[in-house]
């Protein structure tokens, strides 16, 4: 494939999963706004914990998406996925842009929330496990985990624009008119970004790896079933896939979606402060990430994975603690920055890890089945779930043990990395990936 074509495939790749993945994570960054404005109730709390309900339930659809999605991408191609998904994401965005809050429609307003965000998270199920797949088909020998790992830049840039642009926005806006109308010039810039997305896409070259297999495929037999091949021929790819996003995602959304939304209600850290400590932290991670993603080019996945995964169990809670005895800017810049470095470790990998340990005829069945499955419960949930633990056990520091939990799962599945087909076949000599040997270190 020539480096044109190669060069459109990976900005069609980035420019769609930015949009969606702002689009998405901006809506967890605005809750303190949109709780009031759709979901009203006797006290902040509650109304917060509607607004954060209904952030989750977007990923309630994320494994709905990822399987559908994921059977059409293997069956009819990586772009004609892509094409389709930016146009549903365009709609369900278009529709919060616009939504009138509470006070206007009355009951219509969250219902309409809810569905966009159903609608949004059926689309992004199939973006990660599509652009992943596209990303891996088009890498030289050994960058696969370079360029996979720009999707997991490109999210955390994500969250470095949306924390920038709520922070300019409320500087320049102030408060009261952010929260009127400010809020939603996010959803109209995405709206506006869909067909650009849809463009660039529609000019993307079918990735050569699909192209033999669909030509091979029609002389054959081809995969009638791809979930069921999945469930059944690559177990430990799934389990070992499960610990890796169970690894990176719950601490990924409780960094950079809870903590912040947590150090303004209950530490009440300056809105303005937070964004730019937000800011600052995803920076350093996406920096990391690309450097994390070309070492286990290097020296393997599970090599970089496993120890980033047992150091996320240990660092959360001395850091959290320390933003609990001096809150404000600097201990939650040294959590996040903290955190978000140990995270990069984790996340850079993770799409060449879960995506090359499948054959091109189910890869994007089986990374779209686990990646969205488990972020689902562990990431979308998360937020949700720490903010329940912290009120029943009137711990202020729960969302550190919940993060150590997932820590210590997260290693433990990785572990299992060992046992896929992709890992046999590299210790055996095969494979693009370098291990690492006395040989290699002497190289």
């Amino acid at each position: 494939m020539d480096r044109t074509a190669e060069r459109r495939a990976i900005v069609a790749c980035l420019v769609g999963n930015a949009f969606e993945g702002l689009d998405f994570i901006v809506f967890g960054m605005l809750s303190f706004v949109l709780g009031k404005l759709f979901f009203p109730a006797g006290d902040d709390v509650a109304s917060l914990m509607a607004t954060l309900a209904t952030f989750g339930v977007g990923y309630v659809m994320r494994p709905l998406g990822g399987i559908f999605w994921g059977l059409y991408a293997d069956r009819h191609g990586r772009k004609a996925a892509l094409v389709a998904l930016s146009v549903l994401m365009a709609i369900a965005t278009a529709v919060i842009a616009v939504m009138p809050g509470y006070a206007s429609i009355g009951i219509a307003a969250p219902v309409a929330i809810v569905l966009a965000r159903l609608a949004q998270g059926f689309s992004l199920g199939g973006e990660f496990a599509t652009a992943t797949s596209m990303l891996i088909e088009y890498a030289p020998p050994g960058r696969r985990g370079l360029y996979a790992s720009w999707q997991m830049v490109v999210l955390v840039g994500t969250v470095a624009i949306g924390s920038l642009g709520v922070y300019l926005l409320t500087q320049v806006l102030g408060p009261a008119d952010f929260a009127a109308w400010g809020w939603r010039l996010f959803f109209i810039v995405g709206v506006l970004i869909g067909p650009i997305a849809y463009y660039i896409r529609r000019r993307v070259e079918e990735t050569a790896e699909f192209q033999q297999y669909a030509a091979s495929a029609a002389a054959t037999r081809p995969v009638s079933a791809p979930l069921r091949e999945v469930l059944s021929a690559y177990p430990w790819e799934m389990i070992s896939g499960a610990g890796i996003v169970i690894a990176g995602t719950s601490v990924f959304y409780l960094t950079f979606i809870y903590v912040p939304i947590y150090s303004m209600r209950q530490l009440h850290i300056d809105v303005g402060a937070v964004q730019i400590t937000t800011l600052v932290a995803a920076i350093v991670c996406g920096v990391l990430v690309l450097l994390a993603g070309h070492l286990s080019d290097k020296i393997g996945r599970r090599a970089i994975l496993l120890p980033a995964a047992i150091v996320s169990a240990l660092v959360g809670y001395p850091l959290f603690a320390n933003l609990l005895a001096h809150p404000g800017p600097m201990s939650l810049l040294l959590f996040q920055c903290g955190v978000g470095a140990v995270l990069a470790f984790v996340s850079g990998p993770t799409p060449a890890a879960l995506s090359e340990v499948y054959p091109v005829q189910v890869r994007s069945t089986g990374v779209g089945l686990v990646y969205n499955l488990i972020a689902a419960i562990f990431g979308g949930l998360g937020p949700l779930f720490a903010q329940w633990l912290l009120g029943v056990t009137g711990d202020q520091a729960a969302p550190a043990y919940w993060m150590t939990a997932t820590g210590i799962v997260g290693a433990i599945a990785i572990w299992t990395y060992k046992y896929t087909r992709r890992y046999r076949e590299e210790r055996a000599g095969g494979g693009d990936t370098i291990k690492l040997t006395p040989s290699t270190l002497g190289q």
